[in-house]
């Protein structure tokens, strides 16, 4: 699989297949699993004291995103991304 790295943008198809245009901010591998936090480029660009919309995807083995199935899996997830977050500050 190759490496995705922060600051890599990709297009996306939302749930009503229209495009759009996501970064990603962050990576992690959890058990094995490489998953990607990812936010719209455009709400990005913004300077804006609002929070942005982060989303969470997992990368499968073809290098694909794939939404995360299970509420466990998701909660794993954005707790290593917040310690994660909280490291860097």
């Amino acid at each position: 699989m190759e490496k995705i790295d922060v600051g890599e943008v990709f297009t996306i198809s939302d749930e009503n297949d229209e495009e759009q245009e996501v970064e990603v901010i962050g990576t992690v591998t959890i058990e094995g699993k490489d998953y990607v936090a990812v936010s719209f480029v455009e709400d990005l660009q913004e300077e804006t004291d609002e929070d942005i919309d982060i989303f969470f995807l997992k990368v499968d083995n073809e290098g694909d995103f794939a939404a995360i199935d299970s509420d466990d899996e998701f909660e794993k997830v954005s707790s290593a991304f917040d310690e994660m977050m909280s490291e860097e500050e």
